[in-house]
């Protein structure tokens, strides 16, 4: 069973190939109230932490990652490492009603 160091080293690995950015996400960061940058979530990717671990996801193997972007705001990154690429599956900015103070756990319904 891979723990979440063993999923932030394949992700980062992947990163350091190329970067893909799928369809939901490019319209998740161009939304006019969140604006994150492609520099933001590289900043994730290679600083951030891995709050969420998805082995059995449907898309393959992928994760959540928290990390700070510009002005220190948190960002949270869904991407999966695959063998050419980082796939990045989605990014938003986390809101205070669904995720504890830290942005690492999420809230009760």
């Amino acid at each position: 069973m891979d723990n979440g160091d063993d999923i932030l080293l394949r992700i980062r690995e992947a990163a350091k190939k190329r970067y893909l950015f799928l369809p939901h996400a490019i319209r998740q960061m161009n939304r006019p109230e969140r604006m994150i940058s492609t520099r933001e979530i590289r900043q994730v990717i290679e600083h951030g932490e891995v709050v969420e671990n998805y082995p059995n996801d449907a898309r393959g193997h992928s994760c959540l990652m928290l990390g700070s972007g510009e002005s220190n705001r948190p960002i949270h990154v869904v991407c999966a490492n695959k063998e050419e690429f980082l796939a990045i599956i989605t990014a938003y900015i986390p809101g205070e009603k669904e995720w504890s103070n830290d942005f690492k756990t999420r809230r009760a319904p």
